[in-house]
């Protein structure tokens, strides 16, 4: 029979345990935050890119981003 010590031990365990897993979790979202922050910088460089190369192969044709952008 469990008695009230072990069920406040078995507490403290699983909050730990889930203590580590959230700080793990967290460590995990802050890196994949840098790398979304990375591909957005990139892929808007490669948009920019993409305008002016489209407006020199097309000069008569005014080039602008979407209102999305």
């Amino acid at each position: 029979m469990n008695t009230p010590a072990d069920r406040l031990t078995t507490l403290e365990i699983r909050a730990a345990e889930q203590e580590k897993t959230i700080e793990e979790l967290s460590g995990q979202i802050a890196e994949q935050w840098k790398v979304i922050e990375r591909m957005e910088r990139k892929l808007a460089a490669l948009t920019d890119r993409f305008l002016e190369l489209e407006e020199q192969t097309a000069p008569d044709v005014p080039v602008t981003k979407p209102p999305h952008w």
